[in-house]
């Protein structure tokens, strides 16, 4: 099994690679008959990966395989979402909004993002941190990020959450010191963004509506 892995993995089945993921969790046994049970309890090898703790606990899985289809499941949430960011170019306002998603943005959590973007305006990669960040660590957290990606422009996201999207003194203060500290390297911050109530208003340009 290990040799067709490496092989030819695309012709494994769909209960040869579950079985293989149960083996890191259950080592020294044969573990065939539980993935071809658990296929058939939950449809198919990616209902069975994303079925959550609790039912695959309930389904009898100890807590070892557990955690190696938990893993499993969130390795494919990060190729996909890599997949996706590295697909996006943001070079006009409808393409950013459709990215930002602001109606679903808006019942996260309020947060400050960063996204990052190369000369070609492609999205490299968005990092997040807490509302009450610091100017200080925010600074050196975004370029640091940007450094690492290669990114020459960033764009700021506030996400207020349930909060009128209003820009205060302390959104155009935040703005113009990170203008000051991005430049120091030669990364363009674009523009700074305030989501809230599904709605969102920029620095550079009042409203996209």
């Amino acid at each position: 099994m290990r040799g067709r892995l490496l092989t030819d993995a695309a012709a494994l089945a769909d209960y040869e690679i579950l079985e293989m993921l149960l083996f890191l969790g259950i080592p020294r046994r044969d573990t065939k008959p539980e993935a071809k049970r658990l296929i058939n309890r939950f449809g198919g090898l990616a209902a069975t990966i994303t079925a959550g703790c609790h039912a695959l606990r309930d389904a009898g899985l100890p807590q070892r395989a557990i955690e190696a289809l938990e893993l499993a499941a969130e390795a494919a949430v990060q190729l996909s979402r890599a997949e996706r960011i590295e697909r996006v170019i943001l070079g006009n306002w409808t393409a950013l909004e459709q990215y930002l998603d602001v109606p679903a943005r808006s019942l996260q959590p309020p947060g400050l993002s960063a996204l990052l973007l190369n000369n070609r305006n492609q999205l490299l990669g968005e990092h997040r941190w807490p509302p009450d960040v610091d100017a200080a660590t925010l600074g050196r957290e975004m370029l640091r990020h940007a450094l690492e990606r290669h990114a020459t422009a960033v764009i700021l996201v506030r996400n207020r959450g349930d909060a009128a999207p209003k820009l205060t003194a302390e959104d155009r203060d935040l703005h113009a010191r990170m203008e000051r500290t991005a430049a120091a390297l030669s990364v363009t911050l674009h523009d700074l963004l305030v989501i809230g109530r599904g709605d969102w208003v920029s620095l550079r340009q009042r409203r996209a509506r």
